[in-house]
């Protein structure tokens, strides 16, 4: 029941006192800062599709490497760099998986709660109107329960919203276990996961989930091995590696799919 709630306050709890108004410039741009849990499927890219095929104009930047964490990017300077070169209305971040539930030991899990609230401030300060923690994932009962708490828990101290993925993952992947969750490594996201991610984001930033149709992805769909650095792109610019898949496209039935597994998830 505790777990139930704690989701629940985390989807209702919208940053800066508010849903962000994407409504007020021709085109909101969204910054993703994260790691290969970011850009493996190239979730910033499907979130500015889905968001504009239901009538958002969206473009999405991302700072992201392997294996980085947000302490990473906030002692290199590239997040402070792009809040001064660009106006944002959301940024999202999310932490290496298991960071905040210690997995690396008790430094990186105090690191990491202090590097985001510290990068909180500073998009704050820079007007960001939304700022979300995107949770990540794991597999088993209790480490999920876990993670998704200490998220929240993390999030909340930073003044900042929290979008759920690890509980939520367990339920639709119960209701729907055929889709393509995990990529070919059984580690990192899949195509179908990827997906659900831009659904709640999209809950979360516009306050409804996105309509069932189809949504049409024209931008470097990354594997694991991708070569990003950790230099700003748009989510949409030519991969620096050959032979990067161009494109990606999610049917209406996909999203139906995942719409009716979050149905009944309530």
């Amino acid at each position: 029941m505790r777990i139930r709630a704690l989701l629940l306050a985390s989807v209702l709890y919208l940053a800066g006192g508010g849903a962000p108004t994407f409504a007020s410039a021709p085109e909101a741009r969204v910054l993703f800062v994260g790691n290969s849990q970011t850009y493996v499927g190239n979730l910033p890219a499907v979130f500015s599709a889905m968001a504009n095929a239901n009538g958002h104009a969206v473009a999405s930047d991302m700072i992201v490497r392997g294996g980085a964490t947000l302490t990473d990017r906030l002692n290199d300077g590239t997040i402070a760099k792009a809040l001064d070169k660009r106006r944002y209305v959301a940024l999202v971040l999310q932490e290496r998986g298991g960071d905040l539930i210690c997995a690396f030991g008790q430094r990186s899990c105090t690191s990491a709660r202090a590097s985001l609230a510290t990068i909180a401030r500073m998009a704050k300060a820079k007007g960001v109107t939304s700022i979300v923690l995107l949770g990540t994932y794991q597999s088993a009962a209790m480490p999920s329960r876990a993670l998704a708490e200490q998220e929240a828990a993390a999030a909340a101290e930073a003044g900042i919203a929290h979008v759920e993925v690890s509980q939520t993952l367990r339920c639709v992947v119960e209701a729907q276990p055929s889709l393509a969750w995990l990529h070919a490594d059984g580690s990192h996201p899949g195509k179908d996961l990827t997906l659900l991610k831009a659904m709640l984001l999209h809950r979360q930033l516009f306050g409804t989930l996105p309509a069932p149709r189809s949504v049409l992805v024209s931008a470097p769909v990354y594997g694991v091995q991708s070569g990003l650095t950790e230099t700003l792109r748009a989510a949409d610019a030519p991969a620096p590696k050959a032979g990067t898949r161009r494109a990606v496209h999610f049917p209406a039935e996909s999203i139906s799919l995942l719409l009716d597994a979050l149905a009944s998830e309530r």
